[in-house]
């Protein structure tokens, strides 16, 4: 049996993420008075739930050695439906919340279908799925917003006394999933098949089921992200969402979870996205432009790369 030594490398890899959180939370917290306050920490909380949930669902599919553009319009699409059916008096809350849902994950599944069985590159496939959901949302809406929600569908996207729902939300999904990745065996042929599928295969391990599964539980998260989101501007847009897979996949990727798949795990993936959303509160509240911002956001996914193909070995 192997020791595991306190190295400065395996420190860096164990508490670097959280180090930088730290830090940059000290900076602005100088830089702002108001960074630290009890109410724009909740905010920061409600700003990170939408991306946080679409990164811990495409997570599972990073673990496979896939990759999903979809994310975006999905939630565009998944917002719609649910707001399509979310009236006063129309139907049950559950309803519409169920419909968003299901809207994600079959959109999840058609990607998963694509990939397994038309064996179609899965950056083709999700960016095909990125152009045909956005179109089906503009469709189903009109090209409008849908609005006269209920109050019982926008109150998910409120608060529990102090407490943001989509917080909860967020921390719910993931508790669930990383159960399921460190206990159940799913999670740990999620990780033989990203780390390699031949072998996997070889071990009898379903490959394409099990990627089957990843891309349709992210397309269901999608579909959650949807209804939040929906429920939180209290409209269904057909124009959200757009870039949310890029900021999702980057929280992924600044979490430690490898584009190659086979390495990740759901707290690397809740750091990631306190991260982004950290930094974007922070030039928010410095009122930096939009323009640098999507600069500063570039330079972290290209940096978030970076940190993949040059990872400390362990």
């Amino acid at each position: 049996m192997t020791a595991t030594y306190a190295t400065p490398k395996n420190f860096l890899k164990s508490w670097g993420l959280v180090i930088a959180l730290l830090v940059i939370g000290t900076v602005l917290s100088f830089a702002h008075p108001g960074f630290l306050t009890v109410p724009n920490l909740l905010n920061v909380a409600r700003q990170i739930s939408i991306n946080g949930i679409l990164a811990v669902g495409v997570t599972l599919v990073l673990l496979t050695g896939g990759v999903d553009l979809s994310l975006g319009s999905v939630v565009a699409l998944a917002g719609v439906v649910a707001a399509s059916l979310a009236h006063p008096g129309d139907y049950p809350v559950l309803i519409p919340i169920v419909a968003g849902i299901a809207a994600g994950a079959a959109c999840g599944a058609a990607n998963g279908l694509m990939v397994t069985r038309g064996l179609i590159p899965s950056f083709i496939a999700t960016l095909g799925m990125m152009t045909a959901a956005r179109g089906l949302a503009l469709v189903l809406a009109k090209g409008r917003p849908v609005s006269n929600l209920s109050p019982e569908f926008t109150r998910i996207g409120g608060d529990l006394g102090m407490v943001p729902i989509p917080a909860i939300v967020l921390v719910l999904l993931a508790m669930a999933t990383a159960v399921v990745l460190r206990n159940l065996r799913l999670g740990r042929h999620l990780y033989a098949v990203g780390g390699n599928a031949d072998a996997a295969r070889a071990a009898g391990i379903g490959v394409g089921g099990v990627r089957m599964i990843a891309y349709t539980v992210c397309g269901a998260f999608a579909g959650v992200a949807g209804v939040v989101l929906a429920a939180r501007i209290t409209t269904g847009q057909p124009n959200a969402g757009a870039g949310y897979e890029l900021d999702a996949i980057a929280a992924v990727v600044i979490g430690g979870t490898s584009l190659s798949g086979g390495v990740g795990t759901i707290g690397g993936t809740i750091l990631g996205a306190l991260l982004v959303g950290v930094i974007n509160n922070g030039l928010d509240l410095m009122n930096v432009s939009s323009y640098y911002q999507a600069i500063v956001k570039g330079v972290i996914i290209v940096g978030a790369v970076w940190l993949d193909r040059n990872r400390i070995p362990s």
